[in-house]
């Protein structure tokens, strides 16, 4: 059941501040039996501060057993069940960066990859490129294709090995498959529509193969950024806003543009931030230049995710740290709720987005006692909050808030 229609009919206007913090990725494995996770081997004094003074639980961002993209892990943060609200990876990408996305365009979104002679896919993100590296093979790419199949390809700079197609042209489909095999030692899948009968589809499947061969020529003499994997193919979807539905004026503080993407999908506002995603100083300042502005602020750290995609447990654990040393100037906004999850969990062991439920930890007034002392995975098993999924979190933010009003008689 669509649950937006009833909260709109609940949600009123106050003055109330509500911080939404999304640790991407936070979630983790230990790596030997009996270990710590990354969450718990950090050293976290004030994150462990505030769980004593908050309620905790653990949340699972989509549906037990699925591992979530970041698009239906976050969809469902903000209370948009991701089975009803679908959007692909592509046209996210393509409305975070701002590219020219049209009503009956096909965005797509691609990874720099590294493939050996045989075509075989050694690293699915080409070494994690800088992003003046992606953009001079961008410009590689533009300057040599420009058109396939009466279809016109623009190619824009998203980040690192990150990079967005759009597709545009007469009898496009969107229901196609990607073209990433999600591993190594493999080549780049064939697109397929999903279903043979559908011509917009299946020319957009065709346009894709075509492009991915393009791509491998123009870049065969690159030494590592050598051929492209798709996913997430879209067309353009639209969505109520979360002004219309919970009557708040949002704002998003995020520097990846996926994730400005879904918040331009709902309708939030998203804040300049100065600095690199590694200097995450700069969207704490953004968040306090703003804070009289908005009553709604998602505020987005990558780079828990990214290192435990990477693999790297150590520098996952250090992220945890990053941030939990900027939490004092976060509290120091005094919101009147404050949440901490994360959109999904990426343990370092497996490499990839899991199926793991994440954290979660509520500062809020009218909490239950809990007996936490720290914000870990076993923590938040044990706290009040029990066990809910990604789209019960806005509901109960704003209850905490004030902004729901009683349902039924």
């Amino acid at each position: 059941m669509d649950m937006l229609p009833v909260i709109a009919e609940l949600s009123q206007k106050t003055p109330s501040k509500i911080l939404l913090v999304v640790l991407d990725g936070v979630g983790g494995l230990p790596q030997t039996p009996g270990g710590p996770t990354e969450l718990a081997a950090a050293h976290t004094p004030n994150l462990d501060a505030l769980a004593k003074e908050s309620a905790l639980g653990l949340l699972t961002p989509v549906y037990p057993g699925l591992a979530p993209g970041s698009g239906p892990g976050h969809l469902s943060l903000f209370g948009y069940d991701p089975f009803q609200y679908l959007v692909g990876r592509g046209a996210l990408s393509a409305i975070g960066i701002g590219a020219d996305f049209q009503d009956g365009d096909v965005g797509v979104r691609g990874n720099f990859a590294t493939l050996d002679a045989q075509g075989l896919v050694v690293d699915r993100r080409a070494g994690r490129p800088s992003d003046a590296e992606n953009m001079r093979v961008v410009g590689k790419l533009e300057a040599a294709i420009s058109e396939i199949e009466g279809v016109r390809v623009s190619f824009y700079t998203e980040s690192e090995h990150r990079f967005v197609v759009i597709l545009r042209g007469a009898g496009l489909g969107e229901k196609v498959s990607d073209t990433d095999p999600q591993k190594t030692g493999v080549t780049p899948l064939a697109s397929h529509p999903h279903d043979p009968t559908d011509a917009a589809s299946a020319k957009t499947a065709r346009v894709l193969n075509a492009l991915t061969a393009r791509i491998r020529e123009v870049l065969q003499d690159e030494p590592q950024i050598n051929g492209a994997l798709f996913r997430g193919i879209s067309e353009k979807p639209r969505f109520p806003s979360m002004a219309e539905v919970y009557k708040v004026r949002p704002a998003c503080v995020a520097s990846y543009p996926m994730y400005k993407g879904v918040a331009s999908l709902v309708g939030m506002d998203v804040l300049p931030v100065e600095g690199a995603e590694d200097a995450p100083e700069g969207k704490v300042k953004a968040l306090q230049a703003h804070w009289n502005e908005y009553d709604f602020f998602y505020l987005h750290f990558k780079k828990t995710d990214s290192t435990g995609e990477d693999g790297n447990f150590a520098e996952k654990t250090h992220k945890v740290e990053l941030f939990d040393h900027l939490l004092p100037e976060l509290l120091a906004l005094k919101p009147d709720v404050l949440a901490i999850t994360g959109d999904h969990s990426t343990p370092s062991v497996l490499k990839a987005h899991s199926w793991h439920p994440v954290p979660l930890l509520l500062h809020a007034p009218y909490l239950r006692n809990d007996p936490a002392q720290r914000f870990t995975e076993d923590e938040a098993a044990k706290g009040s909050l029990g066990h809910l999924r990604g789209v019960e979190l806005m509901p109960l933010l704003l209850a905490h808030a004030g902004k729901l009003q009683k349902y039924g008689a």
